[in-house]
């Protein structure tokens, strides 16, 4: 499985990427990055959840999910994160530092 994060927006406009691959991670990892993406109902969620209006300078997110030639990507503003999605895009962003 390969997990991909693109953070864009801002105040600054800079763009943030952040990638892991389970062929990289320990078993451990791997069944830590399984959990995040079943208590975030990841693959039931809509392509795209939109923040609230009015939310200048604001984050939005775009995270992929490739597994057994099957793909998931999901458009989020920051102000609509969950809390679950918010401990996901922590994770990837930790890992992917780590590796």
């Amino acid at each position: 499985m390969r997990i991909s994060l693109q953070r864009t927006g801002g105040f600054s406009g800079i763009r943030k990427q952040a990638i892991v691959d389970t062929a990289n991670l320990s078993p451990e990892e791997t069944q830590q990055l399984y959990q995040l993406l079943e208590a975030a109902n990841f693959y039931s969620l809509p392509p795209k959840i939109n923040a609230p209006a009015n939310q200048p300078d604001r984050f939005q997110y775009t995270i992929t999910v490739e597994e057994n030639n099957q793909q998931h990507t999901l458009i989020v503003g920051e102000a609509a994160l969950s809390e679950t999605l918010k401990r996901l895009i922590e994770w990837v962003n930790n890992t992917a530092s780590k590796k």
